[in-house]
């Protein structure tokens, strides 16, 4: 659980605060530890990628990032409920950043999951992939439209069965085997038997190309299977 910390990180100055904030304006905005609290950083709409925040206050917060971001005109963090914060970068460190809100943020309603659209589901990236699926003998072309740590949302010209165990091959990842949570033909929902770690997931989101487009938007049903509840 995230505790209050007036204090700063080890050896390292509050940045992601307002420049020319004095030492009495950073302990008025209280630092929280957040523990492994994954979010996505979305860059002019077009591109997502998958960030660690490590802590926050009413001013900014310390992510750590997987990429170097392409250059953009705007930056919002989205958190795995849904919620956006847009936030400009103020400092760089190796893999680390400090990002300064843009508007006012509400510190609590950011340390806590159960708000939001999305409440308590995995981060998902918008991702357009192609895939191989096998179901019952038969091997199909699919396309991935978001995935998560724990499941995807792909489009099957075939007809998938509830509950069926399928296999996945992509050239992004080993295959991987999954079982259908719903499905709204030609959309469905997968459920992976093995989870992704966080570095896994972030790497689906490659390096900046040059011809980054808009990728259609998710479906309004969660990655992991589950609808969407709030």
């Amino acid at each position: 659980m995230a505790q209050p910390d007036d204090q700063h990180l080890p050896g390292e100055p509050d940045r992601s605060l307002p420049p020319g904030s004095g030492e009495s304006d950073q302990r008025a905005a209280p630092r929280f530890t957040l523990l492994i609290r994954a979010a996505k950083l979305i860059v002019d709409e077009t591109r997502e990628f998958l960030c660690v925040i490590r802590d926050a206050s009413a001013t900014g917060m310390k992510i750590r990032m997987f990429h170097e971001l392409p250059p953009h005109a705007a930056l919002v963090v989205e958190m795995s409920n849904g919620d956006r914060y847009p936030v400009e970068i103020v400092w760089r460190d190796g893999d680390f950043a400090g990002v300064r809100f843009t508007g006012t943020v509400d510190v609590e309603r950011l340390l806590h999951d159960s708000h939001g659209a999305y409440p308590r589901r995995h981060v998902r990236l918008r991702i357009r992939l192609d895939a191989m699926l096998h179901s019952g003998g038969t091997a199909v072309n699919v396309v991935f439209h978001d995935i998560s740590q724990q499941g995807a949302c792909i489009e099957s010209e075939k007809w998938l069965l509830m509950n069926e165990l399928v296999r996945v091959e992509t050239t992004m990842f080993p295959p991987v085997y999954a079982k259908v949570r719903w499905r709204d033909h030609p959309r469905y929902g997968l459920l992976f038997e093995q989870t992704f770690q966080l570095d896994e997931l972030a790497r689906l989101a490659g390096p900046p190309r040059p011809d980054s487009r808009a990728v259609p938007g998710p479906d309004p049903r969660d990655a992991d299977g589950t609808a969407p509840q709030g």
